[in-house]
C-alpha cells in the first residue's frame, strides 16, 4: 500500500465514525463546563480512548480534570493536543437568534467541545493504522482543562508531560481554515496587595497609613512607565480593593495587573521593573506589599515548518462545502452583529495584506458568511495581543498550529453566535476538517522522519539555546473541585 492509499484509509475511517465524534462534540456541548470543572467531558474522552485500547492517566499535573492517553511505541511521540472547558454567561440554542439554554448559563462560546474531540478523532485513526501497518511510533492525547484563564497546559509543561515530544499538533476552531505562523504575546497576571494602618481619616489622619495610597501611587508610576517599554508592552491594571470606607484610612489595597510582552524574556525585565515601581510606592507611604502571582502564559511560537504541512494536509482533503441552509443560517446569525461579510473580507484583506492570488481568493466570500475554502499562513511576523497556553507547549517541542472554519464572519469571538454554530453542523464540519488535517499531518510525521528533523532545526534556531521555565511558581498549584452529585 503506498502512502496515498495510507492517506485515503485514515480519511475513510474518519468519515466512518465521524457520527461518534459529532455525538461527542454535542454531548460536550450539551454539558458546558467552566474551567477546572469539566469532569464529564474530561470522562467522556478518557473513556472512549481507554476502550479504543489507549493507556489513560488520570488526574495528571494535580489537575482532575485533566489526563493523558497513550498507545504506541518508540519514537516518534506525536502529541495531539485537545480542550473542552466552556464559558461562563454564554448558553445559547444550536438556532440562528439568540436564546440561551439556560439564561445566565455557561456555553460553548469557543469551540472547544470541538477542539478537544478532532486531534482525539485524529489520535483515534493514526492508532488504528500504526496498528494495522506494524509502523512504529507513539501517539498521545492530551486532555486539557482550564484553557480559558486557568492555563492547564501551563501546569502539566511545568510537570514535564511535554518533554519527550517530538511534534504536537492542535488547532483552534475560527472562521477560516488556515495554519498559523503568528505569534501570541506571553502574559504574567500579578496581584499586589498593600498594607498600612487603620485610623479614622477625620480626627486623626496622621496615624494612619493607608494602603490605597501605595496602590494609587503604584499606578501613578506603571502609568508613566508606559512611555519607557518596548511597542506592543501592555500593562493593564484593575483595583480590587480600595478599602472599606472614606472615614477609614485605608488598612489594606489591592490591584490586580497584568503585564504582557511579545517575549518572555522582555516579560520578565518588566516584572521586575512593575515590582520596584510597587515597593517604591510601599516606601513613600510606609505602608507593606507582597504580590500573589497569577498563571502566566509564553508567548506562541508556532512551527513554520509544520504550518506549511498543515495547508498541503487541508488541500488534499479541500474546502469544506457548506449547504444553502448552512449559509442561511449563517446569515441570520451575522445580521445580529454590526458590520456586513464585505467588511470582515475587505479588514483581512488590509490586515493580512495576501499577494494578487490570495486577495483574490479572499474576494470570493466577500458576500458570504461562512468561508469554506483553505488558506495558506499569512501571519508570519505578526503578533497577536491575546494569549493562550499553547504558548509554553510551543517553546518545549514544535508545535503546529491551525484554524478551522466553524464560526460565522461576524460573530467574533466568545459570543453566542459561536455557541450556536459550535452545536450544529456548521461547527461539525469544521471540526471533522480540523481532525482530517490533523491526521494527514501526524501520518506525514510518521511516516517521513525527514519531517520532523527539519521542524527540530526550526525550532532550536528560534528558541536559540533557550530552555523553557514556566511563568508560574513550583509551589502555586491548580484549583480542584469536585463533581456536582446529579439527581
Amino acid at each position: 500500500m503506498n502512502i496515498n492509499e495510507k492517506k485515503a484509509e485514515l480519511l475513510d475511517w474518519l468519515e466512518e465514525n465521524q457520527p461518534r465524534f459529532i455525538h461527542m462534540a454535542n454531548e460536550i456541548w450539551k454539558r458546558p463546563e467552566i474551567l477546572w470543572e469539566e469532569f464529564f467531558a474530561s470522562q467522556l474522552q478518557a473513556d472512549f480512548l481507554r476502550e479504543e485500547g489507549f493507556k489513560v492517566t488520570q488526574d495528571v499535573a494535580g489537575m482532575n480534570t485533566a489526563f493523558v492517553a497513550e498507545w504506541g511505541e518508540g519514537k516518534p511521540i506525536i502529541g495531539f493536543i485537545g480542550e473542552y472547558d466552556a464559558l461562563p454567561g454564554l448558553s445559547q440554542k444550536a438556532q440562528p437568534t439568540q436564546e440561551p439554554v439556560e439564561a445566565g448559563g455557561h456555553g460553548h462560546g469557543c469551540g472547544h467541545n470541538m477542539l478537544g474531540t478532532a486531534p482525539l478523532a485524529a489520535a483515534a485513526a493514526v492508532q488504528k493504522l500504526l496498528a494495522r501497518t506494524g509502523m512504529k511510533g507513539t501517539v498521545r492525547y492530551y486532555g486539557c482543562p482550564a484553557e480559558e484563564g486557568g492555563g492547564g497546559k501551563v501546569f502539566m509543561a511545568r510537570d514535564g508531560l511535554y518533554d519527550d515530544l517530538d511534534a504536537a499538533l492542535t488547532w483552534h476552531p475560527g472562521t477560516i481554515n488556515m495554519p498559523g505562523k503568528g505569534s501570541t504575546v506571553a502574559t504574567n497576571p500579578l496581584l499586589f496587595r498593600f498594607k498600612g494602618r487603620a485610623a479614622h481619616a477625620g480626627v486623626a489622619p496622621h496615624l494612619g497609613r493607608s494602603a490605597l495610597d501605595a496602590v494609587e501611587l503604584m499606578n501613578v508610576g506603571a502609568n508613566y512607565l508606559r512611555e519607557h517599554v518596548l511597542d506592543g508592552t501592555r500593562i493593564q491594571y484593575v483595583i480590587t480593593d480600595g478599602g472599606v470606607s472614606a472615614s477609614i484610612v485605608p488598612e489594606t489595597a489591592e490591584v490586580h495587573y497584568v503585564l504582557r510582552a511579545a517575549e518572555v524574556d522582555y516579560l520578565h525585565e518588566l516584572t521586575e521593573r512593575v515590582w520596584k515601581i510597587a515597593e517604591g510606592a510601599a516606601m513613600m507611604t510606609e505602608t507593606s506589599v507582597e504580590v500573589m502571582p497569577g498563571i502566566g502564559y509564553a508567548n506562541l511560537k508556532p512551527n513554520h515548518y509544520f504550518a506549511d504541512l498543515l495547508y498541503e494536509a487541508m488541500e488534499t482533503i479541500g474546502p469544506i462545502e457548506f449547504t444553502t441552509e448552512e449559509i442561511a443560517f449563517a446569515q441570520k446569525v451575522n445580521d445580529a452583529y454590526p458590520g456586513t461579510n464585505e467588511k470582515y473580507v475587505m479588514s483581512n484583506i488590509d490586515y493580512f495584506k495576501p499577494d494578487k492570488a490570495l486577495k483574490k481568493r479572499w474576494l470570493r466570500y466577500k458576500d458570504l458568511p461562512l468561508i469554506g475554502g483553505n488558506f495558506p499562513a499569512m501571519d508570519a511576523g505578526m503578533t497577536g495581543g491575546g494569549a493562550t497556553d499553547v504558548g509554553d507547549l510551543s517553546q518545549i517541542t514544535p508545535t503546529g498550529v491551525f484554524f478551522a472554519t466553524c464560526f460565522t464572519t461576524g460573530s467574533g469571538v466568545h459570543t453566542w453566535g459561536n455557541t450556536a454554530t459550535g452545536g450544529m453542523s456548521i461547527g461539525h464540519k469544521g471540526m471533522m476538517h480540523a481532525a482530517k488535517t490533523i491526521t494527514l499531518t501526524a501520518y506525514e510525521l510518521l511516516a517521513n522522519p525527514e519531517h520532523i528533523k527539519r521542524a527540530r532545526a526550526e525550532f532550536e534556531e528560534m528558541m536559540a539555546g533557550k530552555k523553557y521555565e514556566a511563568l508560574i511558581p513550583m509551589d502555586l498549584k491548580p484549583p480542584r473541585k469536585e463533581p456536582v452529585k446529579r439527581m
